[in-house]
């Protein structure tokens, strides 16, 4: 006898909350650090919303600057921060709530690569408690990158 089918359940992030991206899109378009906010789902990428920073708060070695933001009906979700430099250096950080075998659920890909990986802890899981910690870390580096 074949054992039982493995539960994938346990290990996915489920379906996109388009809801809560939406949600997250009308925030992007009202906020004066972004420049435009795009979610546009279709069969290729029907869970990403993207945030283009605006370039005027980056010095001129910044050549672009985004959010990616991906968040799914369990709760989970992923933001990811990533800039580009003149000098092709990428510097790159995200939050994550996800099933994974390398750390806690709720953990951060630590800058400038995101590569290091750290468990996190929030106050709050709900989506515009999650978008104002990530917004204030991108106005902390900006100001970094300025000094």
């Amino acid at each position: 006898m074949s054992p039982p089918p493995e539960d994938n359940a346990a290990h996915s992030t489920g379906p996109p909350d388009r809801q809560t991206l939406r949600l997250l899109e009308r925030h992007l378009s009202s906020d004066s650090l972004i420049a435009e906010a795009a979610f546009d789902p279709d069969s290729y990428e029907p869970r990403l919303l993207q945030g283009l920073l605006a370039a005027e708060r980056y010095p001129d070695s910044v050549t672009a600057a985004r959010l990616d933001i991906r968040w799914f009906t369990t709760g989970d979700f992923s933001v990811h921060y990533v800039e580009e430099h003149e000098d092709g250096v990428r510097w790159e950080c995200r939050w994550d709530r996800h099933p994974n075998t390398h750390n806690t659920r709720l953990h951060f890909n630590e800058p400038p690569s995101a590569t290091e990986i750290t468990d996190l802890e929030l106050p709050s899981l709900h989506p515009l408690e999650v978008y104002a910690t990530v917004l204030t870390a991108v106005e902390e580096r900006i100001e970094t990158l300025w000094s």
